[in-house]
């Protein structure tokens, strides 16, 4: 059983900041001791390998629980598959990610959930679970909803976009929240008018408005927060908790900074698009904008003052990153002349930690607040902690050395995702990951990939454990 000891730095987690060294033994945390005790002495005398931490922090892996590996979409697929997606979600810092199993209409919840099982078998480089897509809720696959519960797949995500394709009316949506009430799962929400947002794209369409800019006018941030306040007054009905998925406009977090206010059990979450990026770059020229197509869309730039603002307040609870990328070359471009075909996502899995960081650097979040949207609580959301998101004894030992003062240029040249172009290339960020345990196997070592497809592991989760 090998013992591996990190020595001389910061550990920094939700609850604290503590200068400590950290015994990892058999794959998980055995324990922390001060710098120079008795205890961490002895540690490092008898170790196989000891990590010198001197000047950096040491965080618990990230934990991001919206990636969207190999998802079909438009006619095109995600570029990044769970090897390649995993392997830059690990240089990024991040050791464990939540992905979407996708139901199609018509079949059992079990196919969908089989088919990304076998993408994902022995393909990661980290550890990795699933939530499951309900495309098509009938009596049948509420019944499957049970048994899903049972074997670790807790959550459940609907959409009130895409009809015809993800669409569920409010009717499905009710009785898939009525289950989940009843079994435990969390429903998960995109939440934005599919059938208004379907005239308005008609419309700019029959109008000519045709570049990647009009995909942003035509997803107008009310019909986002009509359709947060519908979800939220389902959820109410059926007595169930609801998660809202990548909140990007100031309607929408005030639609759940009210229902939080109620006291009901409604959460949401934010992207870094979100807080980094905005409708400056959707209308960028020569088709550019197709890179930053991604649904819900890219608001002007003053949402971000409040997007920051409930992340401190906690009416937003975690960052994931809807990781979901097309290449611009051959994928985006299929939507040349009609933005409703651009496929929507962006790549992002490995700069969430990163960007976060530097949230840090220039003031809008605390370090425990890092660690607390980026790992602690989606992993409490989502019924991994504490075995993820934290460093502590019996946790995972899934620990990230990180070096807050290095310097680096995000850039398509040098990042790790199979996608050929950065969402926020040329942007400089202060702190980078260095090293990446695994449940205390090296994935990046001294920034060396030294990691494998096939040690990350399915991990099945226990339900959603930040209810009030």
């Amino acid at each position: 059983m090998s013992r591996i000891v990190i020595r001389g730095g910061l550990v920094v987690t939700a609850a604290e900041e503590v200068h400590a060294d950290v015994l990892v033994e058999g794959g998980r945390v055995a324990a922390l001791a001060s710098h120079d005790s008795d205890p961490a002495r002895g540690w490092t005398a008898s170790a196989d390998r000891v990590i010198d931490a001197t000047g950096k922090y040491v965080i618990p892996g990230g934990v991001d629980a919206h990636t969207h590996m190999e998802l079909p979409f438009g006619g095109t697929f995600a570029s990044d598959t769970f090897e390649t997606g995993t392997r830059a979600a690990a240089w990024g810092g991040t050791t464990t990610i939540v992905d979407f199993a996708v139901q199609s209409v018509g079949e059992p919840l079990r196919a969908g959930l089989d088919s990304w099982h076998a993408k994902a078998d022995a393909q990661c480089a980290i550890d990795y679970g699933f939530h499951m897509i309900l495309s098509d809720v009938n009596e049948d696959t509420l019944k499957e909803m049970d048994i899903l519960v049972e074997e670790g797949v807790t959550s459940f995500k609907l959409f009130m976009a895409y009809p015809g394709v993800f669409y569920s009316d409010d009717g499905r949506i009710l009785r898939a929240m009525q289950r989940g009430a009843d079994n435990g799962g969390l429903i998960m929400m995109h939440a934005e008018n599919g059938i208004a947002i379907d005239v308005l794209v008609e419309q700019a369409l029959a109008a000519g408005r045709t570049d990647p800019r009009y995909h942003g006018e035509v997803r107008h941030a009310l019909l986002e927060a009509e359709a947060t306040h519908r979800a939220i007054r389902l959820a109410q009905v059926a007595g169930s908790p609801l998660y809202v998925v990548h909140v990007s406009a100031r309607q929408a977090v005030e639609q759940i900074t009210l229902a939080r206010d109620e006291g009901l059990n409604v959460f949401g979450e934010t992207c870094p698009q979100y807080l980094f990026l905005s409708t400056d770059n959707l209308a960028e020229p020569d088709f550019e904008g197709a890179k930053y197509v991604c649904s819900t869309p890219l608001r002007p730039r003053e949402h971000q003052a409040v997007l920051w603002r409930a992340l401190r307040t906690n009416d937003l609870q975690v960052v994931s990153t809807d990781h979901c990328p097309f290449c611009f070359v051959g994928q985006k471009e299929l939507g040349r002349g009609d933005f409703s075909k651009i496929p929507n996502g962006l790549p992002g899995v490995e700069n969430r930690m990163d960007l976060l960081h530097q949230a840090v650097v220039d003031g809008h979040i605390s370090r425990r607040r890092w660690i607390e949207i980026a790992c602690a609580t989606p992993a409490r959301m989502f019924g991994l902690y504490p075995r993820k998101g934290t460093i502590a004894p019996g946790a995972d030992a899934d620990i990230v050395v990180y070096d807050p003062d290095a310097e680096q240029v995000v850039s398509a040249a040098t990042h790790h995702m199979n996608v050929d172009y950065s969402a926020y290339e040329g942007k400089r960020i202060t702190g980078r990951v260095e090293t990446v345990l695994s449940r205390g196997e090296p994935v990046i070592d001294g920034r060396e990939y030294v990691g494998r497809a096939g040690h990350g592991q399915y991990t099945p989760r226990g339900t959603c454990q930040y209810l009030v």
